[in-house]
């Protein structure tokens, strides 16, 4: 199976610490877990996650662990789900500080290189986008 690597990278109007804290909290609006259909997260080195998104007419199970927390810079977990062919690909989401905002770098390795595993482009993108706008609305 080929493997290729998807980054997406947005500027988000927040301090790191702010953007970090919405990361890997379930609770927050903007979160990669937020409105889930089904979460579990344990947002601690070696700590597990388990969620379910509904999307287009059925559910996606995605799973994994967390390997680096780093407040304010890092977030490194594995992801594995049907689009990955069960196996397990590395997410790395990096903040930078520059000026008042957050330069956020998401790095998606280890993704099989097909139409579903280049999906997650799509959904990193989309995500990335609510974060912005989440955050965005408290300033």
């Amino acid at each position: 199976m080929e493997l290729t690597e998807i980054t997406v990278t947005r500027m988000i109007p927040a301090t790191p610490e702010e953007v970090y804290d919405v990361w890997v909290d379930p609770k927050s609006p903007g979160g990669p877990w937020h409105g889930a259909a089904r979460l579990i997260v344990n947002p601690v080195v070696d700590g597990l996650f388990y969620f379910a998104v509904n999307h287009e007419g059925r559910v996606w199970p995605h799973y994994g662990r967390f390997v680096k927390l780093e407040r304010p810079k890092l977030v490194e977990y594995t992801w594995m789900s049907e689009a990955t062919k069960g196996a397990e690909s590395t997410v790395t989401f990096t903040l930078e500080k520059q000026g008042g905002d957050t330069k956020v770098t998401l790095r998606h390795a280890g993704v099989p290189d097909d139409a579903l595993g280049r999906q997650h482009k799509d959904g990193w993108e989309w995500i990335l986008g609510a974060l912005a706008n989440a955050l965005s609305k408290g300033r």
